[in-house]
């Protein structure tokens, strides 16, 4: 895409520009860098920026831009771009596609290299790449290849989001400015029987940022971790199927199949892409109707672009309510546990202005029974 014309309003973003002191104002336009944009609901962002008057940087892994199905809407949103309609006026040159694989370090600092040459800063780094491996623990150690999908899945949800933080902090440090926005689910908080590797992904990325906001909180650049429900993240991108293994006859496991639910919806639309390999492992994309993908995902998308708007914005966002509650009454249950494993505690805990007597201090076995059985 072409660099931004001088006639458009507010100051140029250029190579030679000097990136401003502050964050810009809520109706002020912004650069944004996604890390991945090829899913539903990155498009549907994408168009919402541009009509904002935004820039956006979209990251498109190789092998998803070459798969055409999943990169149709994409294109289709260039050729948008592109066809002179006055309501898109401008559009072209405030959007540009970049071929980057977040896994490699090099591509990701050259995605912002090129960020920063085309419109002159980063303003929002959106970290939004997801993909989902679907199957319990036991159905990942069936092969060898299913036992690389736990580091297949660190890879796309943690390390290649990692890359990005890293290349685009210096960046963010020099204009002593930025917002790092986490697209993440409600899997941060609770877990899913039949999706532990993505739980525990999720959970690595956003304790990872939790712990990154202190150390850049003094550079003025901001941290905020968006929760949608976890349908969201996994319908509009890749989802891979172990082989299924069935359980030991006779036995019934009260846990919900995702896999069960997830095959249902996708098995509803007769154009859904399936992929199978020899190993019996299913690659799916699923292929929703554009009403359905809007119901879908325009909550989450406003949310982004309403949080993107903000000068002091939230650390963490859960959107939607029944989100909300989910994640309230799995708190409600973790503050449950607190409060009896203080009760099991205090039972062993020593009394600091008591003086110690040989068998008879708390916790002994002649003062109460020992740690271990108090707690039980």
């Amino acid at each position: 895409m072409a660099e931004r014309k001088a006639s458009e309003s507010g100051p140029p973003r250029t190579a030679q520009s000097i990136p401003g002191p502050s964050f810009p104002t809520h109706n002020s336009p912004r650069t944004w860098l996604l890390t991945s944009a090829l899913s539903p609901l990155q498009i549907r962002l994408i168009r919402l920026l541009l009509a904002h008057g935004d820039y956006v940087v979209a990251c498109l892994a190789p092998h998803e831009i070459e798969h055409e199905g999943r990169s149709a809407e994409f294109r289709a949103l260039v050729d948008e771009c592109k066809s002179g309609r006055k309501d898109r006026e401008g559009w072209k040159d405030r959007l540009r596609g970049v071929r980057c694989d977040g896994k490699v370090m090099g591509q990701c600092s050259a995605a912002v290299a090129e960020a920063v040459q085309f419109f002159g800063r980063v303003d929002i780094l959106l970290c939004c790449r997801s993909d989902a491996i679907i199957g319990t623990v036991e159905e990942m150690s069936t092969t060898p290849v299913t036992q690389n999908f736990v580091r297949d899945q660190f890879e796309t949800i943690f390390f290649s989001q990692i890359n990005f933080i890293k290349a685009t902090l210096p960046t963010l440090r020099e204009q002593h400015t930025g917002h790092i926005m986490i697209l993440s689910s409600i899997g941060g908080h609770i877990g899913t029987p039949g999706m532990p590797i993505y739980t525990a992904a999720t959970w690595a990325l956003e304790g990872y940022c939790d712990s990154l906001a202190y150390e850049i909180a003094p550079f003025n650049i901001k941290v905020t971790i968006v929760q949608p429900n976890k349908e969201i993240q996994t319908l509009t991108n890749r989802m891979v199927f172990t082989p299924y293994v069935p359980p030991p006859e006779n036995e019934v496991n009260p846990a919900p199949s995702i896999r069960e639910m997830l095959t249902n919806v996708l098995n509803a639309d007769p154009e859904t892409e399936i992929e199978q390999s020899e190993t019996d492992v299913q690659i799916r994309y699923a292929k929703l109707a554009p009403s359905t993908i809007d119901k879908l995902v325009l909550e989450t998308v406003h949310a982004l672009t309403a949080i993107g708007g903000h000068e002091n914005p939230p650390a963490r966002h859960i959107v939607g309510f029944e989100g909300s509650i989910a994640v309230r009454d799995k708190l409600r249950t973790v503050t449950e546990e607190l409060e009896d494993f203080v009760e099991a505690t205090l039972s062993v805990d020593i009394d600091p202005h008591e003086p110690e007597k040989e068998g008879s201090m708390k916790g002994s076995p002649a003062g109460g029974g020992s740690a271990a059985s108090n707690q039980a």
